[in-house]
């Protein structure tokens, strides 16, 4: 009898099964079915029962829905010789075709013509209805999934454009706030009730409890995506009105470097900044975690060849352990699948916070291009390109996925991640500039109608999730295609209701 085992990249080997040894009089193989991962390249290892030697090692990618046999015959009985070899039964199919104002901000316009600037809805609405569409399931496909751990797939990028976009708006709104003669006191008030507001929503929504009775408080969970919008506004909208200074906007303000004329104006708020960039760097690897090597950033688990698997997100969950309890943080993180982690870890939680404020500052710093140019395209766009050049992110991450400085790491909100979701979002909304308000090829349909009443799109796509029509029973769970269908009759519907009720002038504001 031997035993067969498997291995992701990076983790320890996990027993798939024993295999039984022939049958001599017959002549029957000894065979054994099995059910691997296809999402990820294995490392397949065969070894003997006697003395637990390694019989044989193989190394492959598996389809979807494939099917394979390892076929191991024994080439000499004196050396204990094997040979392996991988037949394929059934090819995998193509799994991308198998069929088994109601805003997080207020309304943003230009200051100088007082006209709506329609790419800001629409960078909104895209991100939006993404983010609806995968987290409605993305069909099923695993670029809509978020990444176990390190690396960046589609549905990794709308949290963070959500968050770049909010951090524009802030800067237009309340630039036209304070020029329409509200007091900065006034300005504050409002900008507190939102963030209360967001806050609370959040906490409602990611603790329904529909049909399982009263809600428990003691399994409530604080973390949550408006919960972190909330206090990303809060943070960056209230650096915005207490270092704003007048003439900053108009470019009136003189500056040692006419290169940096639209940033050096507001020192001030990247002194900030940079303060709570540097306390996330001094707690993310130098804050001791008891049982885990300081400045851990590993998915615990088998990861790391199972050396640390109580140590999930290092310093990020401990801190959400410590001060927010087990209980009541995020329970099934995107690594308890392939990494089989064990311990509670929230991808909205405290330390990366941190790193959402200096994303919405990013987009911030976007707005303040918009102001500081006003309606000067080739400037603006010029700047966009500017911040879009991805330096930093290849310094921090040696453009790879594992062995850089700081990995690209959505559950994290590592600073790296950051710095490249950023780049991506400014070369983005340089195209829909372009194109929707400069050149006017696009008119934004049909994101530009869900950006304008993203609140309750996203709340109602949360509430509403599974019923019908956004969710019905499916024929074949295992259909790609009928998830497909399901998924982008959802989406599609989110976007429709958006349509009507913009057409209707209503507008959900918070």
């Amino acid at each position: 009898m031997s035993s067969l085992h498997a291995l992701l990249p990076q983790c320890l080997y996990q027993f798939l099964a024993f295999v039984p040894p022939s049958n001599g009089s017959l002549r029957k193989p000894g065979t054994v079915e099995v059910a691997v991962d296809t999402q990820h390249p294995l490392t397949l290892l065969l070894n003997g029962s006697v003395s637990d030697t390694e019989l044989c090692k193989i190394q492959y990618h598996f389809g979807e829905f494939g099917n394979y046999s390892l076929v191991v015959k024994t080439l000499s009985t004196s050396t204990k010789t094997v040979s392996c070899d991988l037949a394929i039964n059934e090819s995998p199919v193509n799994s991308y075709l198998h069929s088994v104002s109601s805003d997080l901000t207020p309304r943003l316009w230009s200051t100088a013509s007082r006209q709506r600037l329609r790419s800001l809805d629409t960078f909104r609405g895209l991100s939006l209805i993404i983010m609806v569409f995968v987290n409605y399931g993305g069909g099923k496909y695993w670029f809509f999934k978020h990444a176990s751990w390190n690396g960046l797939t589609v549905a990794d990028l709308v949290f963070p454009w959500f968050v770049f976009i909010m951090g524009t708006s802030i800067s237009l709104s309340l630039s036209s706030m304070l020029r329409w003669g509200s007091s900065k006191q006034k300005v504050f008030g409002k900008i507190l009730w939102r963030s209360f507001l967001l806050i609370l929503l959040g906490i409602i929504v990611v603790n329904p409890n529909y049909c399982l009775g009263p809600l428990s408080w003691d399994n409530l969970r604080i973390p949550g995506v408006l919960q972190r919008l909330g206090f990303t506004y809060l943070v960056v909208a209230a650096l915005e009105v207490l270092f704003t200074r007048a003439g900053a906007e108009s470019g009136t303000l003189e500056t040692l470097c006419p290169a940096l004329q639209d940033i050096l104006p507001y020192w001030p708020q990247w002194i900030f900044i940079l303060m709570l960039e540097v306390i996330w760097l001094c707690l993310t690897f130098l804050l001791p975690v008891p049982g885990c090597p300081r400045g851990y950033l590993g998915p615990g688990g088998i990861g790391d060849f199972g050396n640390y698997p109580n140590c999930t997100g290092g310093a990020a969950g401990y801190i959400d352990r410590l001060l927010l309890g087990e209980k009541h943080i995020y329970q099934h993180p995107s690594s308890s699948v392939i990494y089989q982690t064990t311990m509670p870890y929230d991808p909205e939680g405290i330390l990366g916070t941190i790193n959402t404020i200096f994303m919405a500052f990013l987009g911030l710093q976007a707005g303040k291009i918009i102001l500081f140019y006003k309606d000067q395209h080739k400037q603006i766009m010029s700047r966009f390109a500017v911040w879009g050049i991805g330096i930093i992110s290849a310094i921090l991450t040696k453009c790879s996925k594992e062995d850089g400085f700081i990995p690209i790491n959505k559950n994290l909100w590592s600073i790296s991640y950051v710095t490249t979701t950023s780049c991506f979002a400014f070369i983005l909304l340089l195209l829909m500039y372009y194109l929707v308000d400069v050149k006017r090829l696009w008119s934004g349909a049909p994101f530009f109608y869900p950006g304008m009443n993203s609140i309750l799109v996203y709340i109602g796509h949360e509430v509403f999730e599974n019923y019908f029509p956004f969710k019905w029973k499916m024929q074949d769970s295992q259909s790609h295609a009928e998830h497909l269908t399901q998924n982008l009759t959802a989406t599609t519907l989110w976007v429709i209701i958006s349509y009507v009720l913009y057409r209707r002038r209503i507008f959900w504001k918070i």
